[in-house]
Parts: structure tokens; C-alpha cells; sequence
């Protein structure tokens, strides 16, 4: 199952649709509402239709009420919130870990290898950045994220 069937599985299990949905303009690429999300037929890759549907999922779980207001600093806090979620769901530090393990170091190797795009990838570099600094150390291993991504296995 690739990583697009888990999260159409997730939905499904907890009763989100998905639907494929044109909506206007190519720039928007999604959106959650009362149960249901829409992809926009313009994301035609099955890796941005993922990352797509983990920020919409990261809506269904970490959103209230309607947030298109992004004047609003709440509304902007739940952007970011469902961001994070979908970053952590798709990415998250330990899937860092095993893509410098498997042998991954520039960016485009290690979005490929965790089935996403390098623009979601960067934007995780930038939230963990701005949540955790320069560093974070997990397990044995430190992520560093300041001056660039690079992780290295502690001795």
C-alpha cells in the first residue's frame, strides 16, 4: 500500500470522502470541510495528491470551525496545526532518521525516498527549524536543521 492508499484508508476508517473535485483556479489544491475533502483534479502526481490529503486529514483532526480568514492569528495557529500534523504524519523526525540511514543526503533523494514533494519537505525543515532550533536529537541520532538538514548517528 503506498502512502496515498494509507491515508484514503485513514479517511476512510474514520469516515472522511475524498473526493476529486475541480475547484476553479490550479492554486488550490485542496480543502476540509464537515467531513469531507477535496482534492483539486489539477494535482495530478499520486506523491502531491498525498501530501495534499495529509494537510486536509491535519484539518479533520486539528481544525474548528472556518479558517479561510488567514487575518486571523487563531486561523493562521490551525493552518499551522494541520500543517504540522500532516508533516509529522508524512515525515516526522524518525522518518528523517531513516532516510539518512538508507543513504539519502540531498534533499530531492530524501523527498523521493519518503514519498513527498521537496516543497513539503522544505516547509518541514522550516517548522521543525522554527519548533526545535538548530537541532533535535532523536534516539541516537541528532537532526540538524540550521545552517541545512543534516543528521548524524551519535558514537
Amino acid at each position: 500500500m503506498n502512502k496515498l492508499e494509507s491515508l484514503e484508508q485513514e479517511a476512510y476508517d474514520d469516515n472522511v470522502k475524498v473526493h476529486n473535485y475541480y475547484l476553479g483556479e490550479d492554486n488550490l489544491k485542496g480543502f476540509y470541510i464537515d467531513g469531507n475533502i477535496a482534492i483539486n483534479t489539477s494535482v495530478n502526481t499520486t506523491t502531491e495528491k498525498a501530501c495534499v490529503l495529509a494537510e486536509e486529514l491535519g484539518h479533520h483532526y486539528t481544525s474548528v470551525g472556518n479558517i479561510i480568514d488567514m487575518d486571523s492569528s487563531s486561523n493562521r495557529k490551525q493552518e499551522r496545526q494541520a500543517r504540522l500534523w500532516a508533516y509529522n504524519k508524512q515525515i516526522g523526525l524518525k522518518g528523517l532518521v531513516r532516510a539518512y540511514e538508507h543513504g539519502c543526503t540531498a534533499s530531492h533523494e530524501i523527498a523521493e525516498y519518503l514519498d513527498v514533494t521537496e516543497e513539503a519537505l522544505q516547509e518541514c525543515i522550516e517548522f521543525y527549524r522554527d519548533k526545535y532550533g538548530e537541532y533535535k536529537t532523536v534516539e541516537h541520532y541528532i537532526i540538524f536543521f540550521i545552517p541545512h538538514l543534516a543528521v548524524l548517528k551519535k558514537i
